[in-house]
């Protein structure tokens, strides 16, 4: 595990950041990433901004493909994982309840497990460092932490980038994340207190509520906040 680390840190050391368009470094750094997690059959990079979702990189078809279907519903365990900053993994789609309606679909892709993890930038999230395979269970704690240490060099080179292109529209953009973030948090601590549930069940909560009545998951969370209500429990 030292030396997987040791060589991912220096694979990404190598990667040059100045005087380079983003979408460029970034295609060289999901390359780097899918090189280096085992399992993954494909990889992509998932930026949000102004809450719209898309690819800014990938590496295999699948990955790009099942990014789609979640960009499509407004959920899933990319999105989420850039919304929430948690990471999300999916050890067999075909037994995935968080978001049934996705699994179902991407399983029929042939894409059984996915791993994605929240890209970190000054306390709030920009997005999700996303890993695809077709077999199920093909990442574990291991993969996580190679993971980590990816979207972390991802966050700063998307970081320096937008600094250098659009410092002004960069900070409404982190402070709307953070704003995002917090009125998360803070819906999922009143769920656990009232349901007695982890915060990756609370989070469940939200997602299902978002999905069944089709609300965005801030608008979710904020009217928890703003009424104790959970909208559809």
């Amino acid at each position: 595990m030292t030396e997987s680390l040791g060589a991912l840190h220096q694979e990404l050391a190598g990667v040059v950041l100045v005087g380079r368009e983003l979408p460029e470094v970034l295609t060289e750094i999901v390359q780097i990433s899918h090189r280096a997690i085992p399992g993954a059959e494909a990889t992509s990079i998932t930026l949000i901004r102004d809450e719209r979702a898309f690819t800014a990189a990938y590496d295999g078809q699948i990955a790009m493909d099942a990014d789609e279907l979640q960009y499509e519903r407004g959920y899933g365990p990319c999105l989420d994982a850039g919304r929430s900053g948690e990471v999300f993994l999916v050890e067999d789609m075909r037994h995935e309840d968080r978001w049934p309606d996705y699994a179902r679909q991407v399983a029929g892709l042939g894409v059984y497990s996915s791993l994605s993890i929240p890209l970190p930038f000054q306390g709030a999230t920009i997005g999700a460092l996303n890993n695809y395979a077709r077999r199920p269970g093909a990442f574990g704690a291991a993969d996580v932490a190679i993971g980590e240490e990816v979207a972390a060099f991802v966050a700063i080179a998307v970081g320096n980038a937008e600094a250098a292109a659009r410092a002004t529209d960069d900070v409404a953009n982190m402070r709307q994340a953070m704003a995002s973030r917090a009125v998360i948090e803070q819906a999922k601590g009143i769920l656990m207190e009232r349901y007695k549930v982890t915060s990756e069940q609370a989070f469940t909560l939200l997602t299902h509520a978002s999905q069944r009545s089709n609300v965005k998951l801030r608008d979710i969370a904020e009217e928890l906040t703003a009424t104790g209500v959970l909208r559809g429990s």
